[in-house]
């Protein structure tokens, strides 16, 4: 018996370079993904956050779970740079991970680079306009 539509977890699971972004999404692996993006080494997840300034530890429970993977964590917080909350860098740095947060554009390219050279580096994009 048909269930009717099932929506699932926006994910791709693999590294994949950011081709493009803009318009409020993002492009990789020859799709789009409308919204902001957590790329892991598990793989690359939708991202509900939208505010670089009310970012939490609770935002980070998926790379938290994957901190012994990842040393780098590239936070692109919109067009400008934002710094990360307090509270957000002590937990990161507790789990053995060093945060840089840029603006998305300059996350992104750094990203790419990081991953070609492959780095265990790690990306929170905050999609922009």
């Amino acid at each position: 018996m048909a269930k009717g539509i099932v929506i699932r977890e926006a994910h791709f699971p693999g590294r994949a370079p950011i081709e493009a972004y803009g318009n409020g999404g993002f492009r990789f692996a020859d799709m789009s993904h409308r919204g902001s993006l957590l790329c892991l080494p598990s793989g690359i997840y939708g991202w509900e956050a939208a505010d670089p300034l009310a970012l939490t530890a609770a935002d980070f429970a998926k790379l938290f779970n994957e901190a012994a993977k990842v040393e780098i964590l590239l936070v692109g917080s919109g067009k400008d740079l934002r710094p990360l909350p307090a509270a957000l860098r002590t937990a990161l740095k507790e789990a053995g991970i060093s945060a840089d947060p840029m603006s998305t554009g300059a996350a992104v390219r750094t990203y790419n680079v990081l991953l070609a050279e492959d780095r265990a580096v790690a990306a929170a994009l905050i999609a922009v306009d």
